[in-house]
């Protein structure tokens, strides 16, 4: 999967803003303020920062060398996914809709309504 691919099916997603917080570098997306993809545009080949569950990304690490404990997050809640070709397009798909999905289920209740009605529109 590319980096385009990816980014396309962040914009699709409730609540979703792009930004470049960290310089130019970096491609940060969020939903309702709280990042869940980092995406490394000087990388070669590109890399891509996602939230995942502990228990997973241990299990996704040992399957894959093309991901890796996150680069410049915590260790335990974050993968790198090194976008070289390895990693199944479906997988890579699952996993941002994973950590979208972990990253809204940290959402305040407040947030998550307002979420919720973006959603609806």
């Amino acid at each position: 999967m590319e980096l385009e691919d990816l980014r396309e099916l962040c914009l699709q997603m409730a609540g979703v803003t792009e930004g470049y917080p960290f310089g130019e570098d970096v491609l940060v997306f969020k939903v309702m303020g709280k990042v869940f993809c980092l995406m490394s545009l000087d990388a070669v080949p590109s890399t891509v920062n996602l939230k995942c569950e502990p228990e997973k990304a241990i299990d996704l690490r040992e399957q894959y060398d093309a991901i890796a404990p996150g680069y410049h997050m915590n260790k335990k809640h974050w993968n790198t996914l090194t976008l070289d070709g390895s990693i199944p397009s479906d997988l890579c798909a699952e996993l941002l809709t994973h950590s979208y999905d972990r990253v809204v289920a940290g959402l305040t209740r407040a947030k998550k309504l307002e979420l919720a009605e973006l959603a609806a529109d």
